[in-house]
């Protein structure tokens, strides 16, 4: 199986949410990423808006990795913070990102990295897992 890596240094501002989408999208459409590209795009919003809403100004890190079948992302920031999960609430308009990542990953987490942080998460191949059609 093929190995691919891509990393790409973006700022640390609200208009890197989308471009990330965007570069996710192409890259994982360029390697044939088996992954649902959809959720790889959701997921990765969700990081790089809690790096613009918690981490501060700066560069931020956006990496991707196809090892096998197995994708993984992971976004580098400069705050030593690590993410919470927090308990689902209705009357907060938000706080939500870091359940849909535990959520719709198969794997993440989150780990020091040099004077910061870098929180990942892993898709399996879209169908993994999934009963087979009768």
């Amino acid at each position: 199986m093929s190995s691919f890596t891509a990393s790409i240094d973006l700022p640390s501002r609200a208009s890197s949410v989308p471009l990330a989408r965007r570069l996710v999208r192409d890259v994982l459409h360029t390697w044939h990423a088996p992954q649902d590209r959809e959720d790889a795009e959701l997921l990765v919003a969700e990081l790089v808006a809690n790096v613009v809403d918690h981490a501060g100004g700066g560069v931020l890190t956006l990496e991707l990795g196809l090892a096998g079948a197995w994708l993984r992302i992971g976004v580098v920031d400069g705050s030593a913070v690590m993410p919470v999960v927090r308990a689902l609430s209705l009357t907060e308009e938000r706080g939500r990102g870091m359940r849909l990542v535990a959520a719709l990953s198969d794997r993440w987490g989150a780990e020091e990295h040099r004077d910061g942080k870098r929180v990942w998460f892993e898709l399996a191949p879209a169908g993994v897992g999934e009963p087979a059609e009768l």
